[in-house]
C-alpha cells in the first residue's frame, strides 16, 4: 500500500510541476491553447496519442470488445493505428494546419465559421462539442475507479473528485503546452505498462501459446458451430467488428479534440515526425489493450454479471489485473490515471476554449462589452469555463454510476457518433474541396446529431431504429459518418457557394511555392 500511494504521490508532483513550469507560456489566448504553434513532434504525437486512448479504451473497449470478438479485437487497435493515426496525419495534419493559419482559426467551431462564411455554424457547432463532449468526459472516470476500488477501496465519488482537481489545476495554470509535456511523460508511462501487463497476464496463464489453447477452447454463443472462434482471425463476429473498427478509427478525423492537434504543430518536420511517432504509438497502445482484452474470457468465473446473466465488461480487465503483484498493480494504475488524465485535459481545454472564442466573445463584441474583448478577459473566461466543463462532467460520472447507463462504451459511442457524424464530412470536404457549401454543412450537422439522438430515443424506450444493425451507439455512429460522406457532396452540388473569390484567396495558401530538397522532391528536367 505505501509503495501504491508513492507512486501516486510522485505521479501527482511531477503533473502539478509541469503545470507550473509552463506557466510562462500562457500569456495570452494562442499561447494557451494551441501553445503558440510552436509544438514539437514528439509533443504533438504524444498529444494526439494519448488523447486518443484513455480508460475508456483500457478498461471499457478492450473489456467489452475483447470478451465479444477475442483475439479478433486486436483489429481494432490496427485500425487505430492506421486510419485513425496514420491516414489522420498524412490527410488532415498538413492542410489543417495551413487553413488554420491563415484563418486565424484557434478551433474547429472557428475554421466552420470562417470557412463558410457563417457566424451560425460557428455557434451551432460550439454547442455540439460542448453537449456531446460531456458524456465523453463522464465516462473517462468510470474505468478508473474501478481500479482504485479494486486497489486502495477508495469511494468512487473521491475518485473522480481527485482525478477532476488534478487535472483541472494543471490546466488552469499551463494551458495546452502543460497539457502536451503531461501528455508525453503520461504516453511513456502507457507505453511501459501495457508491454508489461500484457507479459504478466499471459505468464500468469502459462505463456502465449498455452493462453492460445485455453481460449480456443471457449465456445462462442453467437457461432456455437466455430471451434476456436476468439482465436480465428476475424472473431466470430466479424461485421460488427468492422463498425467498432471505424467508428474507433474514423471517427478521430471528426473530433475537435483531436484535430485541434494539427493547429498547434511548428513545422513540416514536426508533421512528418509526429505522422510515425503517432501511428507508432497507437499501434502498441490500442493494439496492446485491445490483444490484452481478448483474453477476457479465460477470466469468466471471477467477473462480475448482470442479474440477467450478462457480463458487466468494465469489470473484465480490473479482474484481470487482480492477481498481478503489487508493483504491478501500481504501474498499472498509473497507466490508466494517465491515459484518462491526458484524454481529460485535452476536452476540456477544447470546450473552454470553444465557448469561449466561438461563443461568448463573439457575443460581448457585438454588444460593445468590451472587458471580454482583451486577452486578459479571454484567458479567465475559458479557465473558468473549464472548471465548469469538469464541475459537470464529474457530477454526471457520480450520478451515472448509479443509473441504468452501466458500460463506458455507451457513453463513448453516443458522443464519438454525433461528433464524428457531424463535424467529419465537412471537415474534410471543407479542406479539400472549394465548392462545399454551407448548407451541406447544415445538413451534416443535422444528420449526425439527429441520428444518434434517435438511436438514443429508441433504446429508451426499447425499439429498433431503422434495423437492429443500427441498435448498437457504436453502428449508429458509423451510419452517421457515412451519410455524411455522402450527404455532404450531394447537397453541395444542389446549392450556393460561398464568395468564389473569398474561397479561392482560402485554398491559395496550399499553392505557396516552397523551396525543398532534391531528396525530398524530384527536380524539373
Amino acid at each position: 500500500m505505501l509503495l501504491k500511494i508513492f507512486i501516486l504521490v510522485l505521479f501527482f508532483a511531477i503533473m502539478i510541476g509541469v503545470g507550473m513550469y509552463c506557466r510562462k507560456s500562457t500569456g495570452n489566448v494562442l499561447g494557451f491553447v494551441l501553445g503558440g504553434r510552436k509544438v514539437g513532434s514528439w509533443l504533438t504525437a504524444f498529444a494526439f496519442g494519448t488523447s486518443y486512448f484513455s480508460a475508456v479504451i483500457f478498461v471499457g473497449y478492450a473489456g467489452q470488445f475483447g470478451w465479444k470478438y477475442g483475439i479478433a479485437s486486436t483489429w481494432i487497435g490496427i485500425g487505430n493505428a492506421i486510419i485513425g493515426s496514420l491516414l489522420a496525419w498524412r490527410i488532415l495534419g498538413r492542410r489543417t494546419r495551413l487553413m488554420t493559419q491563415l484563418l486565424h482559426s484557434a478551433t474547429m467551431p472557428d475554421f466552420f465559421g470562417q470557412r463558410f462564411g457563417s457566424s451560425m455554424l460557428k455557434v451551432a457547432a460550439s454547442v455540439i462539442v460542448f453537449i456531446f463532449l460531456i458524456p465523453y468526459t463522464a465516462s473517462l472516470y468510470n474505468g478508473l475507479s474501478r481500479l482504485f476500488g479494486m486497489s486502495f477501496g477508495i469511494d468512487y465519488t473521491w475518485c473522480v473528485l481527485s482525478m477532476a482537481l488534478l487535472t483541472g489545476v494543471y490546466v488552469w495554470v499551463g494551458g495546452y503546452m502543460a497539457t502536451a509535456i503531461n501528455d508525453f511523460i503520461q504516453g511513456m508511462i502507457m507505453l511501459i505498462g501495457i508491454v508489461a501487463v500484457i507479459a504478466c497476464v499471459l505468464n500468469g496463464h502459462g505463456g502465449f501459446t498455452t493462453a492460445i489453447e485455453k481460449l480456443s477452447a471457449i465456445p462462442s454463443e453467437t457461432t456455437p458451430s466455430l471451434q476456436g472462434s476468439f482465436v480465428s482471425f476475424f472473431g466470430p463476429d466479424p461485421l460488427y467488428l468492422l463498425g467498432v473498427v471505424l467508428l474507433t478509427s474514423l471517427g478521430t478525423w471528426g473530433l475537435p479534440q483531436m484535430v485541434g492537434k494539427f493547429y498547434a504543430i511548428r513545422d513540416e518536420i514536426a508533421i512528418r515526425k509526429g505522422t510515425v511517432i503517432s501511428t507508432l504509438f497507437a499501434l502498441v497502445v490500442a493494439g496492446g489493450c485491445y490483444f490484452l482484452g481478448g483474453f477476457g474470457r479465460l477470466y469468466g468465473n471471477v467477473i462480475e454479471y448482470t442479474a440477467a446473466g450478462t457480463p458487466i465488461y468494465d469489470s473484465i480487465i480490473p479482474s484481470m489485473l487482480q492477481t498481478l503483484p503489487d508493483l504491478m498493480i501500481g504501474v498499472v494504475i498509473i497507466l490508466v490515471l494517465s491515459a484518462s488524465m491526458s484524454t481529460l485535459s485535452s476536452l476540456v481545454l477544447t470546450s473552454g476554449s470553444t465557448l469561449t472564442l466561438d461563443i461568448i466573445v463573439p457575443m460581448a463584441e457585438r454588444s460593445g462589452k468590451t472587458s471580454l474583448t482583451c486577452e486578459k478577459q479571454k484567458l479567465t473566461c475559458i479557465r473558468l469555463l473549464i472548471v465548469f466543463f469538469i464541475a459537470v462532467s464529474s457530477a454526471l460520472a457520480i450520478i451515472q454510476a448509479k443509473s441504468s447507463v452501466t458500460f463506458i462504451a455507451q457513453l463513448m459511442g453516443i458522443s464519438w457518433g454525433a461528433l464524428a457524424g457531424a463535424f467529419l464530412a465537412p471537415f474534410l470536404y471543407g479542406l479539400y474541396w472549394k465548392r462545399t457549401t454551407p448548407a451541406a454543412v447544415w445538413t451534416s450537422f443535422v444528420l449526425g446529431v439527429g441520428i444518434m439522438c434517435a438511436c438514443m430515443y429508441c433504446t429508451f424506450n426499447h425499439q429498433v431504429f431503422l434495423c437492429p444493425l443500427l441498435t448498437s451507439p457504436i453502428n449508429a455512429g458509423v451510419f452517421a459518418m457515412l451519410v455524411g460522406l455522402v450527404a455532404v457532396p450531394v447537397v453541395s452540388l444542389l446549392t450556393k457557394t460561398n464568395n468564389h473569390t473569398d474561397v479561392d484567396a482560402m485554398f491559395r495558401c496550399y499553392e505557396q511555392a516552397i523551396t525543398v530538397r532534391a531528396s525530398t522532391s524530384l527536380p524539373d528536367e
